[in-house]
């Protein structure tokens, strides 16, 4: 089987070693070609040639949830074709790798890369579903190039947390769970949107929800980790469903006290409730407007401010190995 291995030489839990070992072990089983990132979108472009070739069958994504992500959005750069497409494989080398984790992979490098060359040897594979999220036609950000995600965006509040983290590593700063929790604290005091919610939320054929403060679109559970301990926001949310939707309409002090904790002791049956949560399952399309621009993220990437996204949910998108 030809595969093409795309490694982020700056994944924050393999080493030069690891790395070197791990391709080695693929070598053994795979017609390898290996290609190290350069830049920001270098794996979106590894992925997209690899597709447009017709000669490679598998793309091993080496790195955190954001190498998989622009491996994910070169594969489909010309939209899914599940039997067409060539296959993603995941070896999680980042401090979170929430895809990996929701897929049953292990968190290990080493161990991951065992489990993938024993499902390649089985021929164990599944088709997931994944998000689009794109600009709004008539609204200003209607030119916004669409982009998929894998397990997670989010408009407004946990964005502007995610941009805030990737503020601190850029200068210097590691990804740690700690930091994560510093700046959601940094985040609740500095938000000045999180009074009244600027956030509306429409989907065909329903009323409108208006004045949410915090919307999380999850297209799995766990939503995210802290350290091994999974965190669920919308406990419905499957590979093989369409986008489940968390919007909260209040973060007061007491409003965030309950909700973080029901987040920390939320489980794969109870997430977060109550008369301020919003929770709805299995969506295939909405959007979500604000009255004034808001962070934006997918799948822990910080990607500027919105006034507005379109969201969609499509159940087969791309075959992965597991």
């Amino acid at each position: 089987m030809r595969a093409l291995l795309v490694v982020n030489p700056a994944a924050t839990t393999t080493s030069a070693r690891t790395r070197d070992v791990l391709i080695h072990a693929l070598a053994s089983d795979l017609k390898l070609e290996v290609a190290a990132t350069e830049r920001r979108g270098h794996a979106r472009d590894l992925a997209r040639r690899a597709a447009e070739s017709g000669e490679v069958e598998l793309v091993v994504a080496l790195g955190g949830d954001g190498t998989v992500n622009e491996v994910v959005n070169g594969l489909l750069h010309h939209g899914p074709d599940p039997d067409a497409l060539p296959r993603l494989a995941v070896v999680p080398g980042g401090s979170t790798n929430v895809f990996a984790r929701a897929l049953g992979l292990p968190n290990d490098a080493v161990e991951a890369t065992g489990a993938l060359l024993d499902a390649l040897r089985d021929g164990n594979e599944r088709t997931v579903g994944l998000g689009l999220a794109s600009g709004t036609p008539g609204t200003v950000d209607e030119a916004v190039p669409a982009r998929w995600f894998t397990f997670t965006a989010g408009f407004g509040f946990d964005a502007g947390v995610v941009g805030r983290v990737e503020q601190q590593r850029e200068r210097g700063r590691r990804s740690t769970h700690a930091l994560y929790v510093r700046q959601v604290l940094r985040q609740f005091f500095g938000d000045p949107h999180r009074g009244r919610g600027t956030i509306t939320f429409e989907r065909p054929g329903h009323t409108p929800v208006r004045e949410l403060v915090l919307s999380v679109v999850c297209n799995t559970a766990p939503w995210t980790y802290l350290g091994n301990r999974p965190v669920y926001a919308a406990p419905g949310a499957t590979f093989d469903t369409a986008l489940d939707v968390l919007g909260l309409s209040s973060l007061s002090a007491a409003a965030v006290a309950r909700y973080g904790t029901q987040l920390l002791l939320s489980s794969p049956e109870r997430g977060p409730h109550g008369k301020h949560a919003l929770s709805l399952h299995d969506l295939t399309d909405f959007t979500l407007h604000s009255q004034v621009k808001l962070p934006f993220q997918m799948d822990g990437d910080h990607l500027g401010l919105r006034s507005s996204v379109t969201f969609t949910g499509v159940r087969r998108a791309l075959r992965v190995i597991v």
